[in-house]
C-alpha cells in the first residue's frame, strides 16, 4: 500500500538538497547579477565596447543557465506538492505512481546540478578546455587507437551541444594520427572534461596484424583550461623556440604551399604547443602561445596539488600521465581504474557516451 509519510520524508530531503543548492550557488546574488548586466546590455554604449559586449554576454549565458536551473527544480518541486495535496484528500494509486515516477526525476535534476556546480570549485573549471591527445609507441596500431580517442570526445562534445575546433592534426603514417589538439567551447566545459587526463588503454585483435593477433595499445589525453584574461602568465621570450611548417591534411592547396602552422616549444619545461587550424602565421603563433599559457598554468596548479596531497596522505596515488581506464574490446569490457566502474557496452561509449564515466570520477572528487 502507498505510505505517503515516505513521500513526504524524500521531498524533505529534495528541500533541504535545493536549499544547499541554491545558498551553495549564491542563487539570490545571481539573480540580482542577471537584472544588473540586462541593464548594461540595454545602454547604448555597450555597442561601442565590443570586447565588454562579449564579455557581459558569456557572464550572463553562465548566470542564467544557473538560474534556469533552480527554477527549474522549484517548478517540478511544486508540483511534486500540489500532487501530494492531491492523493492526501483522495488516495489514488495512479497518482502514487506518477509521484514516485516525479520524486525520481526531481532527484536526478538534483544530482546533475550538484555534479555540473558543485564539484566546479575552482575558477577556471568553468572555461572552455583544450585537449591534447597523443599516440604512445606502436607505431599504426597506436596511431589508429588515438584517432578513436580524437573521434569518442569530438562525439561526446557533439552530443553535449559543445562546439569543437581541430587546432592541429598530425596524421599518421598509414592510419590513425600521431596526435591532435582540439579545442571543447561551451559552459563548464573544463569541469566536464578534467576528469579524462591520462593514459587510456587498448587490447584488441589488431585490424592491422594478418595473424589476428592480440595488441595493447596506449593513448596519453591531456585536458588544460583555456586562461582567463586576469590570469597573467609571464614567459620568457628566450625560453622558447618557435618553428614553422607546411600544415597536413585536408586544407586544399595552401597547406601544402605555405609555411603557416607554427609549432613552440618551451625549453624549460619540454612542453611543446601548435597550430595549424588558421591560414596566417600570426594568427597559428598567437593560439600556440595560448596554449603553451593554459598548459603553464595547468601544471603549475597540478604540481601544487600533488604537494599538498603528498603532505595530506604522506603519499600520492594520482601522479602525472598515469593510467586511468582500460577499454578491452575482445572481452567486451571497459574498466575505470580509478573508480571501479565497468561498463560492457562497448559501442556506445567510443561513440561518446561518456556521461557515466565522468560523473562518477566528478563525484568521487578525482
Amino acid at each position: 500500500m502507498f505510505e505517503i509519510h515516505l513521500i513526504k520524508n524524500r521531498l524533505q530531503d529534495i528541500l533541504r538538497r535545493k536549499n544547499i543548492l541554491m545558498e551553495y550557488l549564491n542563487y539570490k546574488t545571481k539573480k540580482k547579477e542577471i537584472k544588473a548586466i540586462n541593464s548594461s546590455l540595454e545602454s547604448p554604449n555597450i555597442w561601442r565596447n565590443p570586447i565588454q559586449l562579449k564579455k557581459l554576454r558569456k557572464e550572463l549565458t553562465i548566470l542564467e543557465l544557473i538560474v534556469n536551473q533552480i527554477n527549474q527544480l522549484e517548478t517540478n518541486i511544486t508540483d511534486i506538492i500540489n500532487l501530494i495535496e492531491l492523493i492526501e484528500d483522495q488516495y489514488d494509486e495512479e497518482f502514487a505512481l506518477e509521484l514516485q515516477e516525479s520524486l525520481n526525476n526531481i532527484e536526478n535534476h538534483i544530482k546533475n546540478i550538484e555534479y555540473f556546480y558543485l564539484f566546479a570549485k575552482n575558477p577556471e573549471n568553468i572555461s572552455d578546455c583544450y585537449m591534447d591527445i597523443t599516440a604512445g609507441s606502436g607505431g599504426t596500431e597506436a596511431q589508429d587507437w588515438a584517432e578513436i580517442l580524437l573521434r569518442m570526445y569530438l562525439r561526446w562534445s557533439e552530443i553535449r551541444k559543445f562546439k569543437t575546433e581541430i587546432i592541429e592534426k598530425s596524421e599518421g603514417e598509414k592510419a590513425g594520427i600521431k596526435s591532435a589538439t582540439i579545442k571543447i567551447i561551451g559552459d563548464y566545459a573544463y569541469n566536464w572534461m578534467r576528469t579524462e587526463t591520462g593514459i587510456h588503454r587498448l587490447v584488441r585483435k589488431s585490424p592491422f596484424d594478418s595473424g589476428g593477433r592480440r595488441h595493447t595499445s596506449f593513448g596519453s589525453v591531456f585536458v588544460y583550461p583555456e586562461i582567463k584574461d586576469n590570469i597573467n602568465i609571464t614567459i620568457n621570450p628566450s625560453d622558447l623556440r618557435i618553428d614553422v611548417y607546411r600544415a597536413s591534411g585536408a586544407g586544399g592547396q595552401h597547406v601544402n604551399r605555405t609555411e603557416s602552422a607554427v609549432r613552440i616549444t618551451h625549453l624549460p619545461t619540454k612542453i611543446v604547443t601548435q597550430c595549424q587550424s588558421d591560414r596566417s602565421q600570426h594568427k597559428n603563433k598567437e593560439r600556440a602561445l595560448l596554449q603553451l599559457k593554459a598548459k603553464l598554468f595547468k601544471i603549475e596548479k597540478d604540481k601544487k596539488f600533488l604537494e599538498k596531497k603528498i603532505l595530506e596522505n604522506n603519499k600520492s596515488e594520482i601522479g602525472w600521465g598515469n593510467q586511468i581506464r582500460s577499454y578491452i574490446l575482445d572481452d567486451s569490457r571497459i574498466k575505470d581504474l580509478r573508480t571501479g566502474l565497468e561498463t560492457r557496452n562497448i559501442e556506445s561509449v567510443l561513440d561518446g557516451n561518456l556521461e557515466e564515466f565522468i560523473k562518477t570520477s566528478l563525484k568521487l572528487g578525482l
